[in-house]
């Protein structure tokens, strides 16, 4: 369970939860958040793993996983600001770059393709960008800055910054940064 003790940084990643989710009546509701519990516990395996304590940042990321429903290999990047909306299911691989400010819904996986050690084979989201429910991203592709994937989603390739992916396969859906659409192609 999170530590009593609560520092400035977590303080504000649920500050910044509470003020993007409509849902919350306090700041002190999103501590209860699984999402918020396992970016936090996250952060506690990643330092392990860059430590290069491989087993005590699994044991970690395992204990986090039980209890949250959440799964983000130890060796992930998260960014600043990262809102896991609901988050059971969630699937986050081992090299795996996730921006800042970016918001992930329930069931997304991260996934990777190919058994390359030391590779880079899971995805890159950059900032801003938005997740939905259940969608998949594999392999080492990029989702641009302020793209969005669309639920149910399955991505093999880049998405463009201010573009949506949606449907199986993903096709792409362009915008201007007003979000006005612009184009659309299958990928």
């Amino acid at each position: 369970m999170l530590s009593k003790k609560l520092n400035e940084e977590h303080r504000d990643l649920a500050q910044y939860i509470y003020d993007h989710d409509p849902a919350p009546h306090s700041v002190e509701e999103v501590f209860l958040y699984p999402g918020f519990q396992a970016i936090i516990r996250h952060k506690a395996a990643h330092d392990l793993y860059l430590q290069e304590q491989y087993y005590e940042a699994r044991l970690e990321a395992e204990a986090t996983r039980k209890e949250t429903g959440i799964e983000i290999h130890p060796g992930a990047q998260i960014g600043e600001n990262v809102f896991i909306d609901h988050g059971m299911g969630i699937v986050i691989g081992e090299t795996a770059i996730v921006g800042d400010r970016v918001k992930l819904y329930h069931g997304v996986t991260l996934g990777g393709t190919g058994n390359d050690k030391g590779a880079k084979r899971h995805p890159t989201i950059k900032h801003d960008a938005e997740i939905g429910a259940n969608a998949t991203i594999l392999g080492n592709v990029t989702v641009g800055h302020h793209a969005k994937v669309g639920a149910n989603a399955v991505v093999i390739h880049d998405v463009p910054p201010y573009a949506t992916a949606v449907g199986v396969p993903a096709r792409i859906i362009l915008h201007d940064k007003n979000w006005n659409r612009i184009g659309e192609y299958i990928i």
